[in-house]
């Protein structure tokens, strides 16, 4: 049966290598059901829900990968898109997380109908290169940014905006654990760079032991007040209903509250990040498992992206952000995964941790914060693809714009926005008009009608 679903023999591998490949690529990113939590939870959400809403969208989105793509890909809540949902949307902009989710469900529905024709693709290969890598570095920095925050290194200065913390200040609740994020950091790094399978994961429960140690030898004191609560995890039964306070509440918005423009700049820059997210991943990974054509394009990319596009509009129902292929996936496939069994796999073991949800929500956030700044770096690497030389000054430019725009104003889609503007108008004027594909325009005007009416 399973040689009929996912053609093994054709693809050179077999059922252990699958599963095993399978488990690989869930050790990696296992580590967004204790951070994907923590993020939400600053929009208002029930961490217990969210994990459970999470779990359920990655085994839909994954499962899909497999049936519908034969693609050894994982899905999941993504990392940045989660940040711009928490921080910039419900956030700066005061949305509630009801109308955020309906923002990313439509934004699933238009991506379903994208996914049936080729004007996702089309919308993709409208946006300079340059400007693609240049988000996928500024999503790393914001992320990372936030990962600062949430160990506690980076706090409010009235002076300089932002600084580090005082650590012998409340060194029994903020000082020590800003400490143990630090460390954490440091043995995520090495495990990562020794290329240990699960080292994001290892990292994040070996910094949360650490915490339980020091407050087991009276380290950390743990003082409610201040916001600093046991580190000590409760071992209870999934509370199953929880998903009930999520579960169809992107439904439940009161449409006359809701500033229609906004909201669809809202959609449009989930849209936006969302399509280069996806297509980035698929193309890298699928490069570095050798899955691409002489031509250099992905075999069975439109149900890949359809399958991406189902998982995002279910999850939004569920009561998580948008559900997206992980870049992780590469870890399945360096395994030797190379067919949706891996992807299978996958999908089954993230429906299993639906049973240990109080575990992953009881995580403290200093002990996520590493996996956070450590994703960051990964995404920020991309910066090394970027041309920076003279005669590239027109695209390099509007990139490191767009890169720097999203953490030091907080918005991912303000550094796309700055991104798109910058490009058109630089290019436009410098007389490289070749270099601006006709969409490219529509963007940069919408994008300009965004600021002329907020």
């Amino acid at each position: 049966m399973l040689e009929k679903l996912f053609k093994l023999k054709e693809h050179k591998t077999d059922i252990k290598t699958e599963i095993a490949a399978g488990l690989t690529t869930f050790m990696t990113m296992a580590y967004i059901l204790a951070v994907n939590p923590n993020v939400l939870s600053d929009a208002g959400m029930d961490r217990t829900a969210v994990l459970l809403a999470t779990c359920l969208a990655s085994f839909i989105g994954t499962a899909c990968m497999a049936f519908l793509a034969n693609l050894p890909f994982a899905l999941s809540a993504g990392m940045g898109l989660n940040a711009f949902m928490a921080y910039t949307v419900c956030g700066t902009m005061g949305y509630p997380w009801q109308a955020a989710l309906l923002a990313v469900f439509i934004e699933g529905i238009i991506f379903i109908i994208l996914s049936l024709t080729n004007v996702r693709e089309a919308i993709f290969n409208s946006i300079p290169l340059t400007l693609k890598r240049a988000v996928s570095v500024g999503i790393g920095l914001f992320i990372a940014f936030i990962g600062l925050q949430n160990s506690g290194l980076a706090v409010d200065n009235s002076g300089t905006l932002v600084s580090l913390i005082n650590f012998r200040q409340d060194f029994s609740t903020k000082g020590i654990c800003a400490l143990l994020a630090l460390i954490g950091l440091m043995i995520t790094a090495i495990l990562y760079i020794k290329k240990v399978k699960g080292s994001i994961l290892i990292g994040i429960f070996g910094t949360w032991i650490l915490g339980m140690i020091c407050q087991g030898v009276g380290i950390y004191v743990p003082d409610p007040e201040a916001g600093a609560y046991t580190l000590f995890p409760t071992f209870t039964m999934t509370d199953f209903s929880k998903l009930g306070e999520t579960f169809g509440q992107c439904f439940n918005v009161e449409f006359d509250k809701l500033g229609i423009f906004n909201f669809i700049v809202i959609i449009f820059s989930f849209l936006f990040v969302d399509l280069f997210d996806t297509l980035g991943t698929l193309i890298g990974v699928a490069t570095k498992a050798d899955m691409l054509d002489k031509d250099g394009k992905l075999p069975g990319i439109k149900p890949a992206l359809l399958a991406d596009a189902v998982a995002t509009s279910a999850g939004a129902v569920l009561g998580t952000s948008t559900t997206t292929t992980f870049v992780e996936s590469s870890a399945g496939v360096a395994a030797g995964g190379r067919t949706g069994l891996t992807a299978l796999t996958t999908a089954i073991l993230f429906l299993l941790s639906m049973l240990f949800a109080p575990i992953f929500v009881a995580i403290p956030s200093f002990a996520t914060a590493p996996a956070l700044i450590l994703v960051g770096f990964l995404m920020f690497s991309t910066i090394t693809e970027i041309k920076f030389a003279d005669s590239n000054f027109t695209e390099a430019i509007p990139a490191y714009l767009c890169i720097i725009a999203m953490p030091l104003f907080y918005s991912i889609s303000e550094g796309i926005s700055i991104g798109v503007i910058s490009y058109v108008i630089i290019n436009l004027i410098c007389g490289k008009k070749k270099n601006i594909n006709p969409i490219m325009y529509v963007l940069a005007v919408l994008f300009v009608l965004k600021y002329v009416f907020l």
